[in-house]
């Protein structure tokens, strides 16, 4: 059951840990001469922002942890700011879907025939991790998962790309890396010692449309006590703004997860 919540709710923010050493890729040219410092580096990130009113995406994606594996697909569909439906398929069966909105997030998965309905209050204290929907849209449209206009950033060089540590966070550690080129967000760290959890997300391949530039490689790398995941989608048909529908009901006989 986990794997499917896991790539449904992109819930990995909850499993993550040591992030291993992993080479950036992206699609912008590398130059010799190193980048110098960029004081609108943030600034010039969200001039990128995606310009859209729905996004459909179809992707495929890659379960990993160290007891099993699974290929599965996902349609992705988002109405900016408002609602996210992720179903996921295997073989052509719907094995779990998923609809997120700002305040509520609901979803199924068919192995064990469980469902749940909630806020993100109950699942971030049971993920063990801050969630929300803007973090969800963030992840899955290549911007930072924090506004990083709101907060205050230690700005370093790191193999020509803008290295962003988070200056205020004692307890989770936050780091982001940004392109020289284009500013778009190449890399994602999050980790908290305490918990010994370490959260790595990787952008790659991305691809540029009338309404901006979005990825179509994002790799999740997630290491707790528990063990190691791993999480690869590669969107395969994006999509802007066509008239989208957000089915979503709970298959009747399904018991209701209770997270406390």
């Amino acid at each position: 059951m986990k794997k499917y919540i896991a790539i449904v709710l992109l819930s990995v923010f909850v499993i993550s840990c040591k992030s291993k050493a992993v080479a950036v890729q992206n699609n912008t040219t590398k130059t010799e001469e190193a980048p110098k410092e960029d004081k609108k580096a943030i600034e010039k990130h969200y001039n990128n922002k995606l310009d859209f009113s729905t996004l459909s995406i179809k992707a495929s994606a890659r379960y990993e942890d160290e007891k099993q594996s699974q290929n599965v697909t996902a349609d992705i569909k988002i109405e900016k700011d408002k609602q996210i439906l992720i179903s996921v398929r295997f073989l052509g069966i719907t094995m779990a879907k998923a609809l997120i909105t700002p305040t509520t997030v609901s979803y199924y998965e068919k192995i064990k025939g469980t469902y749940y309905e909630g806020d993100f209050t109950s699942l971030s204290k049971w993920l063990g991790t801050d969630l929300d929907y803007s973090k969800v849209q963030n992840l899955l449209v290549g911007e930072a998962l924090d506004d990083l206009r709101k907060g205050k950033y230690t700005q370093t060089i790191v193999e020509n790309l803008f290295r962003l540590e988070d200056e205020k966070e004692e307890k989770v550690k936050k780091i982001f890396y940004l392109d020289s080129e284009k500013y778009l967000i190449q890399k994602e760290e999050i980790s908290q010692a305490s918990e010994n959890v370490q959260l790595e997300i990787i952008y790659s391949d991305s691809k540029t449309f009338n309404q901006g530039t979005l990825p179509t490689t994002i790799e999740i790398n997630a290491v707790q006590p528990k063990g190691k995941t791993n999480i690869n989608l590669n969107y395969n048909n994006i999509s802007f703004n066509e008239e989208l529908s957000f089915p979503y009901s709970v298959p009747s006989g399904y018991k209701k997860v209770i997270i406390k």
